[in-house]
């Protein structure tokens, strides 16, 4: 089948050498443009147009889809059917259009990381993880001008366990995204027509873009709450807390309910009630056990190697 293919980051990467890997044309691969990266700010391609570069694909890079001329370029590739996988970009009524057969439109389909109709939008994995969710997925769906509402065609589920960070979500999600995509082709090539499922509206919740203001941890909350608060911003913006008056960035926690110690009203938030072999500290309800951490300037670092390197003591406090 001859597929025009729209990503940008990590999580496309596997759809596009999955669909390459089951023998399908990529006519075209739509990404963003290369944006400065790294400390001397050269312009970096994004991991979709390396492995297209590396497949010798034809890449197209333009900065919005809504002119006439970009338009053109993409009619001029005929392709039967458009997927994409977190490009980044609108999609305007025009393109989501072009995909035909022989006269009969095969369609514009997404791979979006979440169960929906719960979390559409841009941060569906971080949510998941803040709220608390017992598990998420990918779903296969149409590609309509509202967003992340058109049908449904398959989902894939993935439960969410107390280690898990929205970075191993990501690659969790990502490999699912791409086996189902490829099964969704397949399906599309053998029987011309795919089956969907329209959303339940009543049950649509949005997952907002993340704001760096969130990343800062509140110790009066729970410990279940910032362990989530962590673990959702694992890798990035990662979640902060001041220390000794630096901006400390806390990589990776996991929450105790119960105290590990009897009721003490000389406690206060955020106070350091054990260093070893994780940091454990006091919050509103049980203790956060911090395992990474990283001081600015400083690499990530395991419990015992910043208590010893930032000279902690038991009544140290995070704020």
């Amino acid at each position: 089948m001859r597929i025009i293919f729209a990503g940008t980051p990590e999580f496309a990467v596997p759809a596009l050498a999955a669909l390459i890997a089951a023998g399908h044309e990529i006519v075209m691969v739509l990404t963003q443009p290369d944006r400065p990266a790294g400390r001397g700010m050269q312009l970096k391609a994004s991991p979709v147009k390396q492995l297209a570069l590396q497949h010798n694909l034809t890449v197209f890079q333009p900065q919005s889809l809504k002119t006439a001329e970009v338009q053109a370029e993409i009619a001029v590739a005929q392709a039967d059917v458009m997927i994409v996988a977190a490009y980044g970009l609108i999609i305007p009524t025009a393109v989501l259009n072009m995909p035909d057969q022989y006269g009969k439109k095969r369609g514009c389909y997404n791979i979006h990381a979440s169960l929906l109709p719960r979390w559409r939008g841009a941060a569906p994995i971080h949510r998941a993880l803040l709220v608390g969710d017992t598990e998420t997925g990918v779903t296969i769906m149409e590609v309509v001008p509202a967003l992340d509402a058109g049908a449904m065609i398959s989902k894939g589920v993935v439960p969410i366990t107390d280690n898990d960070t929205t970075q191993s979500l990501h690659d969790k999600l990502a490999k699912i995204g791409a086996d189902l995509m490829v099964k969704t082709m397949q399906d599309l090539v053998e029987n011309k027509v795919l089956s969907s499922t329209t959303q339940d509206e009543s049950l649509v919740t949005y997952a907002h873009k993340l704001e760096k203001s969130e990343a800062a941890i509140d110790w009066s909350k729970s410990a279940i709450e910032i362990s989530r608060q962590v673990r959702a911003f694992n890798p990035f913006p990662v979640a902060t807390a001041q220390f000794k008056g630096e901006t400390c960035r806390i990589w990776f926690a996991s929450a105790v309910e119960q105290d590990l110690l009897k009721p003490d009203l000389t406690l206060n938030f955020g106070q350091i009630i054990g260093l070893s072999p994780h940091i454990d500290v006091t919050c509103r309800q049980g203790i956060l056990q911090i395992h990474e951490l990283q001081m600015p300037g400083g690499k990530r670092q395991t419990a015992q190697q910043f208590v010893q390197s930032q000279q902690v003591k038991l009544g140290d406090f995070f704020s």
